[in-house]
């Protein structure tokens, strides 16, 4: 299921435990969405250089000095740390979190179970969201616990809906999805960097093999996205017979690249699971 932005506007402040480059996204993001503005956003982060970035672009922002501060009386609290900081970051968080209070966390591989026990309540959402959401052109994956509220849930999806797409998932997806969209990003721009090398060993210039291989990849996509045809239909309407795309396919296909992808995918998920394990990390 995809929402739009405008569904609902939160119902409260917002704490960011965690105030890094996603952080950042989204908070601008949602304050670029005229959905809330920086002075109702909390953010704690020990890293200094975090917190004048944070103030930088969103002057007004409030920070706070503990993970604890930061949570009191907000509406919906974003756990943006790295899995590794997760639990110290929950536990330190949970005396002071509000009885009404909803968690939405974006920490990869942690279960709704484990942030439930970690925060001492029910009322979590996990989301994976990737780095375009730096531009707005993200996509956010969710699933929520049956405890949170309607109003909870609509005011987070119009969040995250300010800085791209959003769907809905059962949480057994959730570890497929990191390694698909939450990893993919990754994989494009090593694609692009490879695309953009073929090029200048053909003969072009750095700048330009860089702009067409970056083009040709957003264009590529936007056109699968907006006709709705398979990626395969694409590939054989520029695949002419005896042509130079074929010579190319051929050459992907010897070298498994498709294979390499698929497997990149699965690799990146089956981490995902071993994070939300205990000896994750």
């Amino acid at each position: 299921m995809t929402h739009a932005t405008g569904d609902a506007p939160p119902s409260g402040p917002i704490a960011m435990v965690g105030g890094g480059q996603m952080a950042l996204a989204l908070a601008a993001g949602f304050c670029r969405a005229g959905l809330v503005s920086p002075s109702e956003i909390t953010v704690h982060d020990p890293v200094a250089a975090a917190r004048e970035r944070l103030s930088a672009h969103l002057p007004g922002i409030r920070l706070a000095s503990s993970a604890a501060e930061a949570v009191k009386g907000a509406a919906l609290v974003f756990l943006a740390v790295k899995p590794q900081q997760a639990a110290g970051a929950a536990r330190e968080c949970a005396p002071a979190i509000g009885a009404a209070a909803t968690v939405v966390s974006i920490v990869a591989g942690v279960p709704v179970a484990t942030l439930s026990a970690w925060f001492g309540t029910p009322r979590i959402i996990r989301v994976m969201p990737n780095t375009p959401c730096l531009v707005g052109k993200g996509v956010s994956v969710l699933c929520r616990a049956p405890e949170v509220t309607e109003e909870a849930a609509r005011a987070a999806t119009a969040l995250l809906a300010a800085v791209g797409s959003v769907h809905a998932v059962d949480e057994h997806l959730l570890d497929a999805v990191t390694g698909l969209s939450g990893s993919g990003p990754g994989f494009v721009a090593l694609l692009c960097e490879a695309l953009a090398d073929g090029g200048v060993k053909a003969g072009l210039p750095r700048s330009l093999a860089q702009a067409l291989a970056v083009q040709t990849v957003a264009g590529t996509a936007a056109l699968i996205e907006q006709t709705g045809e398979h990626p395969a239909q694409i590939k054989d309407r520029v695949a002419s017979p005896g042509g130079t795309t074929i010579a190319g396919l051929a050459i992907l296909e010897q070298r498994a690249v498709r294979g390499a992808l698929i497997d990149a995918v699965v690799a990146a998920a089956d981490r995902a699971r071993a994070l939300g394990t205990p000896a994750g990390g």
